[in-house]
């Protein structure tokens, strides 16, 4: 194993990225699938509570397995690091925003029910820099959420943000088995959201029902992109194909 740096295409030429990273496999907030995260921490290990920043602002996480070596991948350009493993005041703090987000869900579902809100709660997390909440939901239109707001701040005396999210955030989020019997691709390994349109799924001859191109989130599954005849390429614009020859 060596200290060497390795570019990376599409990055500016002054950056630079290790050849080896050590990460761990996690949950954040204890939702989704197992992500990794960087990390200089070798005594970590299953069930310890870690912080790391995410969304500009530090949350926790918990580890599902130890730390391991492995080569740089240019994916990783957007991999999270680990802050610090928990100290025990910040197990303390971790112990009561689990509290919170519970009785924030029940509290918020109640409310919005009953000021008859179309949306559906998806997480309520909280802040380990700040007092506030975060209530993600997603929703088909414009939700006048501001006497829920008032309810919320009024029940937990703290800053409510309301954050809508799409039905995809919403997937890669929790996670999920799609028909095909594999973990969903949007919670396994995908960084962003590609738009995929009709037009290309209608061209993919193996899909023989419209209801196979749809996810579990209800829009066109992000498979299809990986089929389209004009998706990238690593391929070198004109480098030929090496053609095999019978003797």
């Amino acid at each position: 194993m060596t200290d060497q740096s390795i570019p990376v295409s599409g990055i500016g030429e002054e950056e630079s990225f290790p050849e080896w990273v050590t990460v761990v496999g996690l949950k954040i907030r204890d939702h989704g699938e197992v992500k990794v995260a960087q990390t200089t921490d070798l005594s970590l290990k299953a069930g310890d509570h870690v912080l790391l920043e995410l969304e500009n602002d530090a949350t926790y996480g918990t580890v599902f397995s130890p730390p391991y070596s492995q080569p740089f991948l240019p994916p990783m350009r957007v991999m999270r690091s680990i802050l610090r493993k928990a100290t025990a005041e910040d197990e303390a703090a971790i112990a009561h925003q689990k509290e919170l987000s519970s009785s924030g869900i029940a509290f918020c579902r109640e409310r919005a029910q009953a000021l008859g809100l179309q949306m559906k709660l998806v997480e309520v997390y909280g802040s380990l820099r700040r007092r506030a909440l975060t209530f993600s939901y997603t929703a088909e239109s414009r939700v006048d959420f501001r006497q829920l707001v008032k309810d919320l701040a009024r029940e937990f005396n703290c800053w409510i943000e309301m954050r809508q999210i799409s039905s995809r955030d919403e997937a890669r989020r929790l996670s999920g088995v799609d028909t095909c019997g594999l973990v969903l691709c949007c919670a396994r390994f995908l960084t962003d959201f590609k738009p995929v349109n009709l037009k290309l799924s209608r061209r993919e001859s193996i899909w023989s029902n419209d209801a196979h191109r749809i996810g579990v989130c209800g829009r066109l599954k992000c498979c299809l992109m990986f089929e389209s005849d004009e998706r990238p390429t690593s391929k070198a614009t004109g480098q030929q194909l090496i053609q095999p020859t019978r003797s």
